[in-house]
């Protein structure tokens, strides 16, 4: 099963997990500091939450499509490098507390999209950036 990512650089980490947690009905899939995310399942959705700034209104970071394998990673490369879009891969990736693969394009207001697979989880190392400082071409990670 295939699902849409949608991560959010909130302010409010806390305040922001009580209000997603009410409007969907399920608890966090996953929290650690300055981060938690949500697999939920009707609508098929993974959304991640980032901490930011404080008295900053929350921001989209990147926008994902989370599959089940490697090789689904594989095939999103191949065919999106075929359409000519630039195409950055990161395999073995330690991103948000989840090793991974993945690959990175962006759409054409600059939007990042990654195409990833969550492999194990990670307790500790994680990379997280904010988009407004680090793109996406350059980033180690933005998170899945």
């Amino acid at each position: 099963m295939s699902r849409v990512q949608l991560a959010l650089r909130v302010a409010d980490l806390e305040g922001s997990i009580v209000f997603y947690r009410s409007l969907f009905g399920v608890e966090p899939a996953k929290r650690r500091p300055g981060y938690a995310n949500f697999a939920v399942t009707e609508p098929p959705l993974k959304l991640v939450l980032l901490e930011g700034e404080a008295d900053r209104p929350t921001v989209m970071d990147h926008l994902g499509v989370e599959v089940e394998t490697t090789e689904e990673v594989d095939q999103a490369t191949e065919r999106l490098s075929a359409l000519g879009l630039f195409t950055r891969t990161e395999d073995d990736t330690t991103c948000c507390y989840a090793l991974q693969d993945k690959v990175w394009v962006h759409g054409p207001g600059a939007e990042p999209w990654e195409v990833y697979t969550v492999k194990a989880d990670a307790p500790e190392a994680t990379s997280i950036h904010s988009p407004s400082t680090t793109p996406v071409i350059d980033a180690a990670c933005e998170c899945g």
